[in-house]
């Protein structure tokens, strides 16, 4: 029984099977152009970190040296996009990272990776959710608009000057759950809909970060700019024990690479392309296109607005929760202010849209495994043509965290998984292609092994340089996943009876 129980959990999953799910009623709408993927990997990948993350990790963490933070990262992220991209155009079908570990991992990876993916999307829609609520409600304070204290933020919030968490007189983050609500039913309904409505979000705020960069550029001020590296260049750790930089008061590092490991979240948009690949008319051709410009375009702009953001406010007087419009109101463009607010919404909208419509498709991929209950999470709407009843269940769950969780929480929560997906996705490819050489592939990952081994080596020096709590919040969660999966996942999975009626 040891035996058998060990051969099911490294048993990858065919290709064959994998496309044959493709003919069942339970597939979702082929909708997605490469116009409209492209967008989807623009909404996902702008918004939060612009708009919420800059302010703090340059305040707390990096100081102008944020921009080179955003290199590193943007570096990191186009190792591992190559991978995704030579995976979204071998298996067309829902699942991303979780359905590539499958086909070449097997199923213990792929049920690790599948919940961790659960764990990137979900708390990651809920940290840009908090931003959202910051940006709205800086919004309609311009017309008179608050919302009574008890109601304006989390319960608490992170004070870097004692590293710890203090009491903020609220009890619910109460924009960050409606807006939640409404994303939701918009994702219910379609995917056509959700995608035409981010594609207006993405006009928007695209239009918005080309306003900041050609506005702000006039007010940038070159000694705002000194010093570069306030908090140093390194900012290294392994799990909570500095190797190179400085630390803050808390115990976390700080420095240029500890910046790139906090911003890092910023980028996670690009993945979240792949689980649209089953939605996607030409998915070989259109999916790994998308991915790359999308990462590029986004990482270009990155640099450029922090760039003029810290040229025109000094590092450490940027706001946290909403330093482009505080910028902007420094030097007194009142009307600036309000029209970048406004935007910062719309754009953080779309971010959102894209996370919480990514979850449900992971959900939808290991339910299709049994791995997950297929009446709740494999149930396609026979109308909507979408994983109805799982989006409901991760929008309950990110009105949750939203609401009574701060915004330094989760992205740092949201980083480490994402990175962890990033190093199984990049070990793949290595895999695949050993085991696999003459599988075909539309898209080819360059320089293999190089790129995947440096996709690697760089996610796993980013996730050592993270604060120690994010580890034992990651193997948590992961310990939580592993007790699902032993005691219901493994007994149902498909593979194990398509093992045993092929045997």
């Amino acid at each position: 029984m040891a035996e058998k129980t060990g051969s099911q959990l490294f048993k990858r999953k065919p290709l064959e099977l994998l496309l044959e799910e493709m003919r069942g009623e339970n597939r979702l709408r082929r909708v997605l152009g490469p116009v409209q993927l492209t967008a989807l990997g623009v909404g996902a990948i702008i918004g939060a970190g612009i708009f919420v993350a800059t302010g703090a990790a340059a305040h707390n963490v990096a100081g102008p040296a944020l921009m080179l933070s955003y290199v590193v990262a943007g570096i990191t992220c186009i190792f591992a996009a190559l991978c995704y991209a030579e995976f979204a155009s071998m298996v067309p079908v829902a699942g991303s990272a979780y359905t590539y570990a499958y086909a070449t991992l097997g199923e213990l990876f792929a049920w690790i990776i599948g919940w961790d993916l659960i764990l990137e999307y979900g708390v990651s829609s809920a940290a840009v959710a908090t931003g959202w609520s910051a940006y709205a409600q800086s919004s309609l304070s311009k017309i008179g608009v608050t919302f009574p204290l008890i109601l304006r933020e989390s319960p608490w919030r992170y004070d870097a000057v004692t590293g710890a968490f203090v009491r903020t007189g609220s009890w619910l983050n109460l924009p960050a759950v409606l807006i939640t609500a409404i994303v939701t039913f918009v994702l219910v309904k379609g995917i056509k809909e959700s995608a035409g409505f981010n594609a207006t979000m993405v006009a928007i705020k695209v239009a918005a970060v080309l306003f900041v960069i050609g506005v702000g550029v006039f007010f940038v001020s070159a000694t705002n700019w000194h010093p570069f590296a306030p908090f140093g260049w390194s900012g290294l750790s392994f799990f909570g024990h500095t190797v190179a930089g400085q630390v803050d008061p808390g115990g976390k590092p700080v420095g240029m690479l500890a910046g790139a490991a906090i911003i890092f979240f910023a980028y996670i948009g690009f993945d979240s392309v792949s689980t649209h690949t089953e939605e996607a008319k030409n998915p070989q051709r259109d999916v790994p296109m998308a991915i790359v410009i999308s990462l590029v375009l986004c990482t270009v702009l990155y640099i450029a607005v922090v760039a003029v953001l810290t040229g025109m406010v000094r590092f450490d007087r940027l706001d946290v929760n909403a330093p482009v419009s505080m910028a902007f109101k420094v030097h007194n463009l009142g009307w600036a202010e309000g029209l970048i607010a406004t935007a910062g919404v719309a754009g953080i909208t779309s971010v959102l849209l894209v996370m919480m419509l990514s979850g449900p498709r992971v959900f939808l991929a290991m339910a299709r495994d049994g791995l997950l209950p297929k009446s709740v999470f494999g149930v396609v709407h026979p109308e909507f043509r979408t994983p109805w009843k799982s989006t409901i269940l991760i929008g309950v769950f990110v009105a949750v965290l939203s609401g009574l969780l701060p915004i330094d929480s989760l992205l740092h929560l949201t980083n480490i998984g994402t990175l962890l997906a990033f190093v199984i996705v990049c070990a793949a490819v290595l895999v695949m292609r050993r085991k696999y050489p003459d599988a075909p592939r539309p898209f080819r990952c360059p320089w293999v092994p190089v790129v995947p081994m440096l996709g690697i080596l760089s996610c796993l020096l980013l996730m050592f340089s993270l604060p120690t709590e994010n580890w034992w919040r990651l193997i948590a969660w992961l310990a939580l996943g592993f007790a699902i999966y032993f005691l219901y996942g493994r007994n149902h999975s498909v593979m194990k009876h398509y093992s045993e009626n092929n045997r």
